[in-house]
């Protein structure tokens, strides 16, 4: 089965309520077996246009990505996310070759 990441590009406005987003998201990755690939660090923008915070997190299973993202829990950590971040976030499936 191949596994499910989410890939989120973002600018945080505000970093003190992005901290409490963080918190709040805690559980429901937990819950869905989320692991940290990236979370912030250096980047360097090679090609295109990019926000200034990139985060992967790998999942058992690309059903376990999409379900921890329509979670109620996630849904309501999201809501704070909202006003103070900017960005994209893609749930795609694992290549297994």
């Amino acid at each position: 089965m191949a596994k499910g990441y989410w890939i989120a590009n973002m600018d945080v406005r505000d970093p003190q309520v992005y901290d409490t987003y963080r918190a709040a998201n805690a559980k429901p990755l937990k819950d869905f077996g989320a692991k940290f690939l990236v979370r912030g660090g250096t980047q360097n923008a090679v090609e295109g246009p990019v926000k200034s915070r990139t985060v992967i997190i790998e999942f058992p299973s690309y059903s376990d990505a999409l379900a921890c993202y329509e979670s109620a829990d996630y849904q309501a950590a999201k809501s704070i996310r909202l006003d103070v971040a900017d960005g994209t976030l893609m749930i795609v499936e694992g290549y297994e070759g």
